[in-house]
């Protein structure tokens, strides 16, 4: 593995929705190599049992003699069970069906809630970034992402159904930061399979903007025929076609986030001097 920046300056963020077919593991595995593109040292965590992620990043799920699920039982380090993805460039914590009984596995176990989070720990320096592509459902998994993340990013279609289930979502970031994890923040909403055709789209792209303001990343991702065809290749989008509309979009989007979390960065410390030498 590669040594990130020294000052710690690792940020980990969980791909999250909880509807499903709304591109978030195609959102994980583009990003990841985005990122690479840009000279970051990323880390995906695949923590949905279909195992998509792992796939989408040419790994064999089902090849894998360690994955996830043994990290979260006890039965192998986060080291141990870490692949690369040649095609991608960035390491990859595989998930397979066995991740399923991990849900059941972990009921019984102290700090359960917090077992991923430690894992990520022994890691953690070695990245820049580490994503983790959490299930589209509230479980015991989401909540282990959810407990080890710096923030939330997500990914949405912009559909009628889909500003329910975000209202909802937001609030279960909320419920994480008040009882589970303090440090999880929002990061923000990526537009995604979008057509600028539909005007249905473009009204609730408007409504999106509107409420979440600059939560609303600027970036966004058309419906792309080469972001779709590249999982079956194993191939993130980004490699399969660096051409393509959707490639360009997620590498704009890796280099925007970059550019929010240095704002950002910037906000903090002013802020930290500021309360530090009160006028």
């Amino acid at each position: 593995m590669n040594q990130a920046q020294s000052d710690n300056l690792t940020k980990v963020f969980c791909i999250a929705n909880q509807k499903g077919g709304v591109g978030k593991t195609t959102t994980a595995i583009n990003l990841a190599a985005a990122l690479v593109a840009l000279k970051k040292h990323v880390l995906l965590i695949d923590l949905d049992p279909q195992g998509n992620a792992t796939m989408g990043s040419g790994i064999d799920k089902n090849a894998a003699s360690s994955s996830l699920y043994q990290v979260l039982i006890g039965e192998a380090d986060i080291a141990q069970a870490t692949q690369r993805s040649e095609s991608g460039g960035y390491d990859v914590l595989p998930a397979n069906r066995e991740l399923s009984g991990a849900e059941i596995d972990l009921i019984d176990m102290e700090e359960r809630e917090q077992r991923l989070r430690k894992a990520i720990a022994a890691v953690r320096d070695d990245y820049d970034f580490i994503l983790i592509d959490c299930p589209p459902a509230l479980s015991l998994l989401t909540l282990n992402g959810l407990a080890s993340a710096d923030g939330v990013l997500i990914p949405m279609q912009c559909e009628y159904f889909a500003l329910e289930g975000l209202s909802d979502l937001v609030n279960t970031i909320k419920r994480v930061r008040q009882n589970i994890n303090p440090g999880l923040h929002f990061i923000g909403l990526l537009r995604v399979m979008f057509d600028t055709r539909v005007t249905l789209q473009q009204q609730v792209s408007a409504q999106i903007e509107s409420h979440f303001g600059d939560k609303v990343f600027q970036t966004l991702v058309p419906r792309n025929v080469r972001l779709a065809e590249a999982p079956s290749h194993g191939l993130p989008g980004v490699v399969y076609d660096k051409n393509s509309r959707g490639a360009k979009a997620y590498l704009d989007f890796a280099d925007e986030l970059i550019r929010r979390m240095k704002r950002e960065a910037l906000r903090s410390t002013a802020r930290t001097a500021n309360a530090a030498n009160p006028r």
